[in-house]
C-alpha cells in the first residue's frame, strides 16, 4: 500500500497529523507513507518514524501557482500511489494528487474540489470537533466508526542529534532541571500570555536553581529578548538561533515546558514533556495538547474562544486574567520542584 498525504502548513497541525500516520501504519503493515508538505516541515517529519519520505513543496504560505502544482503532481506519477489523503481544505492542495493520477483521492468537501477528489467526505464539525479527529477520520472508510483509542503523536529524537544541537549552540550538558518557555505564537497576540507573566515564572524557577531556556522562531526573538531582559539575562535565549529540528531535539531535554497554544506546545506534548499549555482566544477542546503529562490553563470567559488574532474587545482578559501564580501551580502539578 502506497499512500500520499498532502500535509498541513502549520507546525501544530502537522504534529496532530501524526495520529493519522500512526493509524494508517496500524491498518497497513507494509505501508509506504509519503508526505507532501512545505519544505520547512521536513525536520518535523524526520522525527516521525511512520513517514518514509517528506516531499518538499517550494511554496510560501498563500501561494496559488496552480501550474507549478500540476507539474509537481505529474512528477509523482511514476510512484503509483494507491491513495492520496488531502488534509487542507483548499483547491490548490487537491490539484497535485489529480495530476499524479492517484486513483483514490480522499478529503473533505472544500472550495471547488469536485472532480479533484473522488472520495469526498462531509465534515461534521460538531461530531468531529477536534482537529486530530478530523484528520484521523480521513484514514477510515466512509461511515466507519472512529477507533476506540486514537494513537497520540509521539516524536522520536536521536541522542546524536540532541548532542549535535547542544554542542553547536554552546550549551553545556544540563546538570540542573531545565524549564522550557515558549512565549511566542505565530497566529497573533490573542494567543500570547503577557511577557511579564512569563518573566515571573522564569524568576521563580531560576530562584529554585533551574535553568530556563527560551524557544521560538526568528519572529519570536523580540518577545524572548524582552523576557530575558526582564529577568536580567538569566535565561538562555534560543529563539531564532535553532532550526526547527534543533528546537525539537533541545525541547526533549526540558524537565518541564510552559507554552502558549502554538506549534511548539504540540511539539512538547508529542515529546512527552511535562507541559503547561496556556489558551486565550483559541479552544483547548479543539486543539488540545495530546500528551499524557499536559495541564491546560484556560479561563473560558463568555467572550472566548473567539479565534481572533487580536482581541476584538480590546482587553485581552482571557490571557491577562490568568495570574502567574495559577500557571506556577499548574507547573508544580505536572513537574513538582522536589
Amino acid at each position: 500500500m502506497k499512500i500520499l498525504i498532502v500535509g498541513p502548513a502549520w507546525v501544530g497541525d502537522m504534529v496532530l497529523a501524526q495520529s493519522l500516520f500512526k493509524l494508517l501504519e496500524q491498518r497497513h503493515p507494509q505501508l509506504q507513507l509519503d508526505v507532501l508538505a512545505p519544505a520547512w516541515t521536513a525536520p518535523l517529519l524526520a522525527h516521525m518514524p511512520e513517514v518514509d519520505e517528506a516531499i518538499p513543496l517550494p511554496f510560501r504560505h498563500g501561494d496559488l501557482l496552480l501550474a507549478e502544482r500540476v507539474r509537481i503532481g505529474r512528477r509523482l506519477r511514476e510512484r503509483r500511489y494507491d491513495q492520496a489523503i488531502v488534509l487542507p481544505n483548499t483547491l490548490k492542495s487537491a490539484v497535485m494528487p489529480l495530476a499524479a493520477r492517484v486513483p483514490r483521492r480522499t478529503g473533505y468537501r472544500g472550495e471547488w474540489r469536485y472532480g479533484l477528489l473522488n472520495d469526498v467526505r462531509s465534515l461534521d464539525r460538531v461530531k468531529l470537533y477536534r482537529t486530530v479527529d478530523r484528520f484521523v477520520a480521513l484514514g477510515l472508510e466512509p461511515n466507519e466508526p472512529p477507533p476506540a483509542e486514537i494513537p497520540a503523536p509521539h516524536l522520536v529524537v536521536k541522542a546524536q542529534d540532541v548532542e549535535r544541537a547542544r554542542v553547536r549552540l554552546g550549551i553545556p550538558k544540563p546538570t540542573r532541571p531545565v524549564l522550557g518557555l515558549c512565549p511566542g505564537a505565530e497566529y497573533g497576540p490573542a494567543k500570547r500570555w503577557p511577557i511579564e507573566y512569563y518573566a515571573e515564572v522564569a524568576r521563580e524557577r531560576l530562584a529554585r536553581g533551574w535553568d530556563v531556556w527560551l524557544f521560538g522562531s526568528e519572529r519570536d526573538a523580540t518577545v524572548t529578548g524582552e523576557l530575558n531582559r526582564l529577568v536580567d539575562r538569566g535565561c538562555r535565549d534560543l529563539a531564532g538561533r535553532t532550526t526547527l529540528g534543533e528546537a525539537i531535539d533541545l525541547l526533549s531535554l526540558a524537565d518541564a515546558v510552559v507554552s502558549n497554544d502554538s506549534g511548539l506546545m504540540h511539539v512538547a506534548a508529542a515529546l512527552g514533556r511535562p507541559l503547561v499549555a496556556i489558551f486565550g482566544s483559541s479552544d483547548p477542546l479543539h486543539t488540545p495538547p495530546l500528551g499524557t503529562r499536559a495541564e491546560v490553563v484556560y479561563l473560558g470567559l463568555s467572550c472566548s474562544p473567539c479565534f481572533e488574532r487580536e482581541c476584538p474587545l480590546g482587553h485581552l482578559r482571557c490571557l491577562y486574567d490568568i495570574a502567574p501564580e495559577r500557571t506556577l501551580s499548574a507547573l508544580n502539578e505536572v513537574r513538582p520542584v522536589g
